[in-house]
């Protein structure tokens, strides 16, 4: 799921734009991994699982709807972002998030970090769209990735852009070859 996604995010745009100057694949793919590596991009399922673990530890496990509602009301009106919702381009549910959710429903649908993600995603969207600042209030797919992560035993957070990583250079690989097949040229970029 994490392997194509529009093409355009920072670190696909970056590998994207080291391939179109003929550069080896391995340099557009280190270009790649490079912009992944920073806090806005590669680190969100990281920040989302923190958070879904923090909810775990303060309700000492799985609160229901009510309290998780209070609390993530007080945490937004505190000045802090949810992680694992929004998304710059989509304006309704993402679907990969909706691949991730449905699988999740069938492998571990009693895990309390599964859990208390799905609960996130029924009590957050109300909350953010009453707050007035979010153009997406729906969760994305960082907001679930991690909690299966760490459902099947990745529990070490510093892995999780790793496998993000893994499984983004296929679909890299794959825009890579194809825009060489056919020709793209450099990108020129223009200034702003």
């Amino acid at each position: 799921v994490h392997s194509d996604h529009e093409g355009a995010n920072a670190s696909v745009l970056t590998s994207r734009i080291v391939n179109s100057s003929l550069s080896d694949l391995y340099y557009s793919i280190s270009g790649s991994m490079n912009s992944l590596a920073g806090p806005l991009h590669g680190l969100a399922n990281q920040e989302s699982v923190k958070f879904v673990l923090a909810i775990q530890e303060r309700f000492a496990g799985v609160p229901d709807a009510a309290a998780l509602s209070a609390y993530v009301w007080d945490y937004l009106s505190a000045g802090n972002v949810i992680p694992g919702f929004g998304h710059a381009v989509l304006r309704s549910d993402d679907p990969r998030y909706r691949a991730l959710y449905d699988f999740g429903k069938r492998v571990c649908p009693e895990n309390p970090v599964f859990r208390i993600v799905e609960l996130l995603g029924e009590v957050v969207p109300p909350l953010l769209k009453k707050q007035g600042k979010a153009k997406n209030p729906y969760p994305n797919i960082d907001g679930i990735s991690g909690a299966l992560l760490y459902h099947f035993g990745i529990t070490d957070l510093q892995f999780y852009t790793v496998m993000f990583s893994t499984a983004q250079v296929l679909g890299i690989c794959a825009q890579l070859i194809s825009t060489r097949a056919i020709g793209t040229s450099i990108f020129r970029p223009k200034s702003v």
